[in-house]
């Protein structure tokens, strides 16, 4: 069996939308039951690349590969997990936050399509941050000690090939900023982008519905994991994602140009299968 990992860069804001909430936010972003963190839903993707090989795919192999509803296809498309949030800083260019536990997700996803491990990832405290740097770092109003140990180089290669852009990627190192899980949870439960938004009467242009929706913020980094039943099944994911069209939209919103994401794609065979 073939796998392929899919890197998602958010470009636009993006609402994975989870039906109407039952607080202050009436519209909430898709999240894990267990862990409260963003996430695409498999369903969705799927039906993004679906919908996007409906330019590039006749309609028997789009069938043949996404299924159809009396039957399932040769794809296999996971959830689109988060790996790295952006969080604005008081103290220079807004940081590209994660934690030790999505680290471990994504060497375990890795480990599943057969890659090259990922490095041993340092843990660490509450209260600091593994980035760049020496002495604080303000993470909106929360203060963060740098903690002095190097960040590891293949980790930092490894995340970077879920990036399709080469001048996104070179600051990757950088930016990047490993909080412990308790810490980095707080940002992922309310560091999102909160939007007010309103229906005007067409005549008296007063309100008529007034709404709060929440969003990922541009910039986000999330990865998605698509297993082909047969040896030639991923090959159709390439023909989605030419260099000159790299782009999926997914969520919703799309009318008012929310949900892009730059995707890039990179596999390997998983087991000894056809």
């Amino acid at each position: 069996m073939k796998a392929a990992i899919l890197g998602f860069l958010a470009e636009t804001p993006v609402h994975p939308g989870a039906g109407r909430g039952m607080g202050v936010v009436d519209l909430p972003v898709a999240r894990e039951a267990s862990t409260d963190y963003p996430v695409l839903v498999g369903s969705s993707l799927k039906g993004a690349l679906r919908d996007k090989a409906g330019a590039t795919v006749d309609n028997v192999n789009r069938d043949k590969r996404f299924g159809k509803q009396d039957h399932a296809g040769d794809l296999l498309v996971s959830d689109a997990r988060l790996l790295l949030l952006p969080v604005r800083s008081l103290t220079g260019q807004y940081r590209w936050a994660t934690c030790p536990h999505l680290i471990e997700r994504y060497r375990r996803d890795l480990a599943r399509a057969k890659h090259t491990p990922l490095p041993s990832t340092p843990q660490v405290q509450s209260g600091s941050v593994l980035t760049e740097g020496e002495g604080e770092l303000f993470l909106e109003e929360r203060q963060f000690n740098i903690d002095g140990q190097p960040l590891p180089q293949g980790l930092v290669d490894a995340i970077g090939k879920l990036i399709l852009h080469n001048e996104t990627r070179e600051r990757l190192g950088k930016q990047i900023a490993i909080l412990c899980n308790d810490d980095f949870s707080w940002f992922a439960r309310y560091g999102l982008t909160i939007q007010a938004r309103n229906t005007l009467d067409d005549k008296t242009k007063q309100s008529k519905n007034l709404w709060y929706e929440e969003t990922l913020p541009p910039d986000t980094i999330m990865y998605g994991l698509v297993l082909g039943r047969n040896s030639d099944a991923i090959e159709v994911l390439q023909q989605l994602f030419p260099e000159n069209d790299p782009y999926l939209q997914i969520g919703g919103n799309e009318t008012v140009g929310q949900g892009w994401f730059a995707v890039k794609m990179y596999g390997h065979d998983v087991g000894g299968g056809q």
